[in-house]
């Protein structure tokens, strides 16, 4: 039996044995960044009540420490180490943290591996400021300029935006349970997009998210590009099920999910979207509607949909919802390229050459995409709760942004069911969400979920998904 088992299932069978081994203490400080907090941000981080900096941080921290997890459910990765904590030191030289009971798996020789502790203080960076500067009156966050604002100061703060740099920063969006020929396929085509120069962004995890950056790493040294960029963007309530893979040397931790979709396209210049389930189809459904937007209709914004030959019934699928639901009109804002992972890269490289003429012709920043109109909808936060889900209107009558909108916050209600903590205790609670609509758009809608479960995309293989929606 252990030899006819898959190697991502015997992962999972004896991850028991592996994982939970923790370090009893050790102390770290930070490098190059966050030399200093404030007496007051230091007191405030260790205050431990419930929505207190300390809890986030903690959250965040025990999913950097988790690097390469193979677990998909951030209850479970919080309930198997009750007994980690992280002691917040203030010093003269700055900060120190004591770790007690981290994870083994985090550590070499007793010393916590380098991409691992930079990432630890990037969390502790973004945990700090995001309260902070939510506080800030000088931002609004009811308008959608204020919010964008704020979104950029974010990533003003995190170091992230590159002023002289031209475009070519790829978004590469798509599940982090995929098949092994899936996965060997992101590669492909982050290699062949790196031999063109190409940077790459992901959510920052495992999968579709860790491959590109996998491949991309090989071509950047071929090329001996030695400043290349592998920006992972996050968010409190995802990050543990999709833990920060090591090769990300950029990490920033966004307050919610709205801001983190919003800073994938305000950074992006291009956005690769490969096979995936409800996660990658919120993001979908999330730059489709931007794009629909009338205020967009004149702005180039590639995105391209490219997989191996055996993902070829998943995107006539994901294309098919799109038509039946949005229209014909939408579907001219992408691409399907299947099973040319060299293709993918040199139209992606193509279509960024226009994306750089039209910014300089129209003096727009290279670094953040200010042009960009992102309606109010997309911006404010969904909080998934029962009564939230069932309210919300999937009409065909509807404009097709707005209905676009409301189609991300199905998915990503059926995300936070299924992998965040909150929404996993709320459907423990309260049972599956109710999700209603027009026939026309719900039918199309069990299609492609029920395709979801059949080819399991809801949960990483070997686990037995039960659905945390119901459609009425």
């Amino acid at each position: 039996l252990h030899d006819a088992l898959p190697i991502y299932y015997n992962k999972r069978l004896f991850m028991t044995d592996i994982d939970i081994k923790t370090i009893p203490l050790t102390s770290i400080t930070p490098k190059k960044s966050l030399e200093l907090l404030s007496p007051t941000e230091v007191v405030a981080l260790k205050k431990r009540g419930h929505g207190s900096h300390y809890r986030a941080f903690r959250e965040c921290a025990l999913a950097i420490l988790n690097v390469d997890s193979q677990l998909d459910d951030a209850k479970t990765i919080l309930e198997a180490f009750p007994d980690f904590d992280i002691e917040i030191v203030q010093q003269d030289r700055g900060i120190r943290l004591n770790l007690h009971n981290a994870p083994a798996t985090a550590f070499v020789d007793g010393e916590m591996i380098a991409s691992t502790r930079e990432m630890l203080f990037s969390a502790l960076r973004d945990i700090v400021h995001n309260e902070a500067a939510k506080n800030n009156k000088r931002f609004n966050l009811t308008t959608s300029a204020g919010i964008s604002d704020y979104v950029f100061h974010l990533l003003r703060n995190a170091k992230v935006l590159y002023g002289g740099e031209n475009p070519g920063l790829v978004v590469c969006w798509g599940g982090h349970s995929i098949s092994d020929v899936e996965y060997s396929y992101t590669k492909e085509v982050g290699h062949s997009m790196g031999l063109r120069g190409l940077n790459i962004c992901t959510g920052c995890g495992p999968g579709a998210m860790k491959g590109p950056m996998k491949g991309a790493t090989i071509a950047h040294a071929k090329q001996r590009i030695n400043n290349a960029r592998y920006l992972g963007l996050t968010e409190p309530g995802i990050i543990a099920a999709e833990a920060p893979n090591p090769i990300v040397n950029e990490l920033v931790i966004l307050p919610d999910i709205e801001k983190r979709l919003e800073s994938f396209v305000r950074l992006s210049h291009g956005i690769i979207i490969f096979p995936g389930g409800v996660g990658t189809a919120e993001e979908f459904l999330y730059i489709l509607g931007i794009l629909l937007h009338p205020d967009n209709k004149e702005l180039p914004f590639p995105v391209i949909l490219t997989g191996p030959a055996s993902a070829k019934e998943y995107f006539e699928q994901l294309d098919q919802f799109i038509l039946a639901t949005l229209g014909e009109k939408a579907r001219k804002h992408y691409q399907i390229i299947v099973d040319d992972a060299d293709q993918a890269a040199r139209t992606m490289r193509s279509k960024i050459d226009e994306v750089m003429h039209y910014r300089y012709n129209n003096n727009d920043a290279y670094h953040f995409n200010w042009q960009l109109n992102i309606d109010l909808s997309f911006q404010q936060p969904f909080i998934p709760t029962h009564e939230n889900v069932s309210q919300l209107e999937l009409r065909k009558d509807m404009p097709i942004h707005t209905l676009a909108a409301n189609l991300r916050r199905v998915f990503s209600s059926i995300v936070s069911g299924n992998v965040k903590a909150s929404g996993i205790a709320t459907i423990e609670k309260y049972g599956p969400y109710q999700i209603s609509g027009d026939p026309e758009i719900m039918e199309p809608l069990d299609g492609l979920l029920r395709a979801f479960v059949k080819q399991q995309r809801m949960k990483l293989p070997g686990v037995t998904y039960k659905p945390c929606y119901e459609l009425v």
